[in-house]
């Protein structure tokens, strides 16, 4: 059948020659000796690889998996070869084939067909790595949306052809001009560097916190400096990988510098006041914190701009690095220091008071988190008061008097019981109402 295609579009054009073009291949392939043996090689290499997998695929199982529980280096990397296991069967396919055709080349001189059918291995593997070995979600989508239609293109013998059109096609901003083949492999390499930059500062995160030996602050200041050095080497790399040299960032550099010296003038004051806060440990992750403007409460996370507190009544409030250089803030915890607390009572007038402070110190030392350093609980006069002899004791504890701990409520209750095993008297106001011109 002839069809007259010159008042069609071109896209219309290309895609029937190339449609041509794999039926004349088709054709070939049908018709030729050749590749019929190639065909059955295939079939071959396919079912050996299935009956070999088949056998392989268990023993591998269990010599990879370790003993549950263990946490070796050696258990750790046998899990990780685990997870490639499905990939058995399409590579040893794969080599099969390759050495098939090695023979159909040496017998007639042409191994096409088994080269396709190579590719169809792969493509199958790396559907398989896609769909069942990769449970990342970001990894599945670059998997999916990327990795697949490369292995579809490099399988139908496309990939050469769609690279080089690609290539031929620009895309211009300013003085910089790109060719699309450029855009998408810096997609790709960019999603690729960025994730594997997550993925180091993650792993380089929790080996800094775990170095116990090192004081908080230096533990996030060192996370913070991994980070920024992590990602800054993915961004040259990226650079590269595209082929924007850095001298042509200048100018975006100098127009940088611009914004941070009028609009992002705070963000930067408070960049710099976190790597202040950092290096000489004022504030850091778990220290009970009070500002100048009376929020107070635990400090749960530490970023480039802001510190996170959260109160006792479950509130998170955002709070500017700056705040914590420029204003007053009262730090009870500062890394496990003790805090010093006083409740005060009273006794009757009644009372031989020279008794009192022994009795008081004694009770209140029993509480299981009272400390006797740097001081042992200290009960001091403090003034005759309306109704009777006012008293306060002083204690120190390793905590907040908030949230879960009640040290100033225990300590009420161990002075109510004291004073009553002994039988003092804790006063209450007396009033005498005196009523004038009473009608009898």
């Amino acid at each position: 059948m002839n069809f007259d295609l010159a008042s069609q579009p071109p896209f219309v054009r290309n895609v029937v020659g190339y449609a041509l073009q794999g039926w004349d291949i088709a054709k070939g392939w049908l018709l030729s000796p050749a590749a019929w043996s190639q065909f059955g090689l295939l079939l071959a290499a396919f079912a050996a690889s299935w009956l070999l997998s088949k056998r392989l695929r268990p023993l591998l199982e269990r010599f990879l998996t370790p003993e549950e529980g263990r946490t070796s280096i050696l258990a750790t990397i046998r899990r990780f070869f685990l997870i490639f296991v499905p990939l058995l069967l399409p590579l040893l396919a794969w080599a099969f084939t390759g050495i098939g055709e090695q023979a159909t080349r040496a017998l007639f001189g042409s191994g096409a067909v088994i080269a396709f059918g190579k590719r169809i291995f792969l493509l199958l593997a790396a559907r398989i790595l896609v769909h069942e070995i990769i449970t990342d979600g970001f990894l599945r989508v670059l998997g999916k949306f990327i990795l697949m239609p490369i292995m579809l293109l490099y399988a139908l013998g496309l990939l050469d052809l769609a690279t080089a059109r690609l290539n031929e096609m620009t895309i211009a901003i300013g003085n910089i001009e790109f060719t699309i083949m450029a855009v998408i492999r810096g997609v790709i390499a960019g999603s690729i560097l960025f994730w594997l930059g997550r993925w180091s500062n993650d792993q380089t995160g929790n080996y800094i916190h775990k170095q116990e030996e090192l004081r908080p602050a230096a533990r996030q200041l060192a996370s913070k400096a991994a980070e920024l050095m992590i990602y800054g080497i993915a961004f040259v790399l990226l650079m590269s990988i595209v082929g924007i040299p850095l001298t042509s960032l200048a100018v975006l550099s100098g127009a940088i510098g611009v914004g941070l010296g009028f609009g992002l003038q705070k963000i930067a004051s408070n960049y710099i006041s976190g790597v202040i806060l950092l290096l000489e440990g004022q504030a850091t992750v778990g220290d009970y914190v009070e500002l100048d403007n009376g929020m107070a409460g635990n400090i749960i996370q530490t970023t480039a701009r802001a510190m996170i507190i959260e109160s006792y009544d479950g509130r998170w409030f955002v709070v500017p690095n700056e705040d914590f250089i420029t204003t007053r803030v009262i730090n009870y915890s500062d890394q496990g220091s003790s805090n010093r607390y006083e409740v005060p009572f009273s006794v009757s007038y009644n009372t031989d008071i020279n008794l009192v402070p022994d009795i008081i110190e004694t009770a209140v030392a029993k509480h299981p988190r009272v400390l006797d350093t740097p001081f042992p609980p200290d009960c001091e006069f403090r003034a005759f008061g309306d109704s009777g002899v006012e008293f306060a004791v002083e204690f120190w504890v390793n905590g907040i008097d908030d949230g879960k701990n009640k040290f100033s409520s225990d300590v009420g209750f161990l002075i109510w019981n004291a004073l009553r095993d002994n039988d003092i008297e804790i006063p209450y106001p007396h009033r005498v109402v005196e009523i004038r011109n009473a009608e009898t």
